[in-house]
């Protein structure tokens, strides 16, 4: 094994963190396996065998007043994507029983929009109170922009960890949104961890941005303290400023997963959206450092069956939590 990957693995091994040099370095280096091992190495011996899944249901969709350039819901662009407004409890509840019933012990209700109007937040509350009474789950949330107060009352109400994406780094948020600042994504962050809640934060590669970006997003999260890292890999969808953005190859996506695990030894690196584009590859991500997913269906694409993704989980040795 190339020895600056050997003398990183133990480093993190060793309870220390690597600086942002360091990490760009190893997003460098030639031995991509070498590296994979490594970040492998790094999550069976903090975290061990375990795997956590989550499911989410798209709650409200389209209409959105926001311009973020790779989304479908945007009402910026032409996609065709289906609008309607907050779903009923029936649907939500429907959905949330047969994901318990296939394995899955986290459940999220996500909506389009910057925030939620006072009656649809209201009625959200309402349909997560009957979701704590009916299953099991624990639930999530991710429901835009949220206030101390709104957090505080989500945390009150049973909601166990808050989703909120930074999306990309600082310096190439602007090239992906316009209609509101990275900084808005921080303070709500910093609102929602001030009321105790948990948050789930990453956010989509292969946007244009560079490596170092992805590092800078990375280095954002650590210094935040986030202990869910979803990654996406971007879909490019019909109708977005986005739709003909070039593929990430495979070992791109595996050298950002891998040096996403040295950067955060200790976090649930979640498997999120795009990733079927890697076809048979999918499966590498697990021994690069991935130990969490999300499952079944996503926002406005398809995904895999939870119980793909279980049996795929189970081929790499982890055992879903």
């Amino acid at each position: 094994m190339d020895s600056f990957i050997l003398a990183m693995e133990k480093k993190v091994l060793s309870g220390f963190s690597i600086s942002f040099e360091e990490a760009e370095m190893l997003s460098q280096t030639k031995d991509a396996e070498a590296l994979y091992s490594a970040a492998n190495q790094i999550r069976e011996q903090l975290n061990g065998s375990k795997a956590d899944l989550c499911s989410i249901m798209n709650a409200k969709s389209g209409a959105c007043s926001e311009n973020c350039r790779y989304c479908a819901q945007s009402a910026h662009y032409q996609t065709g994507v289906k609008e309607y407004p907050l779903v009923n409890r029936k649907e939500v509840l429907k959905l949330a029983l047969e994901n318990e019933s296939a394995g899955v012990k986290r459940f999220s209700l996500i909506t389009s929009g910057n925030t939620l109007s006072p009656e649809d937040f209201e009625q959200i509350i309402s349909i997560y109170q009957e979701l704590r009474k009916k299953t099991k789950l624990d639930l999530c949330a991710s429901l835009g922009k949220l206030s101390f107060e709104q957090s505080v009352l989500l945390k009150n109400k049973g909601i166990t960890m808050y989703h909120h994406n930074i999306e990309t780094s600082r310096n190439f948020y602007p090239k992906i949104c316009t209609t509101h600042s990275y900084e808005d994504r921080i303070q709500s962050i910093q609102n929602i961890q001030k009321a105790g809640l948990p948050v789930c934060s990453g956010g989509i590669i292969g946007m244009g941005e560079t490596m170092r970006d992805r590092l800078e997003m990375a280095f954002e999260l650590k210094h935040l303290g986030i202990k869910s890292i979803p990654i996406n890999i971007l879909t490019p969808i019909p109708g977005t400023p986005l739709e003909k953005q070039p593929s990430l190859s495979p070992e791109e996506v595996f050298r950002t997963i891998a040096v996403f695990r040295f950067i955060h030894p200790t976090a649930f690196i979640r498997y999120a959206g795009g990733r079927k584009a890697l076809g048979s590859e999918q499966s590498k991500g697990y021994r690069a450092g991935i130990n969490a997913a999300l499952v079944g269906n996503f926002l406005t694409t398809a995904g895999n069956t939870i119980a793909e993704d279980k049996r795929l989980i189970s081929e790499q040795g982890l055992e879903v939590q």
